[in-house]
């Protein structure tokens, strides 16, 4: 399996309504499971910042066993269940890691990673000159880390840790 090398496009004001057609088929098939909402999360949420072309949705979920029984009727709608940071959720794309349209994390309602993706994504909508900041360095990145998306996701993480510390203390 060769994975793409990261592409970083310029904000389409499309985004949003991708994730909303994505929402009443994962409501239905999630159901009850779903304990803290269904939500629009990274780069592609944030208005007006430059992202890969794949829509974030986060799922808040009771536990990730019981979240289990979900990975076929997911797969139904072209969800491709991948092990990744199992201890922290369930991961999902869309339709495969080849091409890549939407990523979904289903996580524990009330964990760090589930209050952590929200923070950071309310933060860039708050601090535009932050959001941009963060482009250009995702646009670095994918330069720097070409077909790496590990590294790629590993070298944002001062960045992203240092907007979660400001969200935390709730400055600018």
């Amino acid at each position: 399996m060769t994975e793409a090398s990261i592409r970083i496009e310029s904000y389409d004001p499309e985004w949003p309504a991708r994730f909303e057609q994505e929402l009443p088929a994962l409501e239905r098939v999630l159901g009850k499971s779903v304990t803290g909402g269904i939500h629009h999360v990274g780069s592609t949420s944030v208005p007006g910042l430059d992202a890969k072309p794949v829509i974030d949705i986060l799922a808040g979920i009771e536990d990730l066993d019981g979240a289990r029984p979900h990975i076929e009727p997911l797969s139904e709608l072209g969800y491709m269940y991948s092990p990744y940071r199992v201890d922290e959720m369930l991961w999902f794309c869309k339709p495969n890691p080849e091409h890549r349209t939407h990523h979904l994390h289903l996580v524990p309602t009330g964990s760090p990673r589930f209050k952590a993706e929200l923070a950071f994504r309310n933060y860039l909508r708050k601090h535009s000159e932050v959001a941009q900041q963060y482009a250009a360095l995702k646009r670095h990145l994918a330069t720097r880390c070409g077909h790496d998306r590990e590294a790629y996701t590993q070298a944002k993480g001062d960045f992203i840790r240092d907007v979660l510390d400001r969200a935390d203390r709730g400055s600018a």
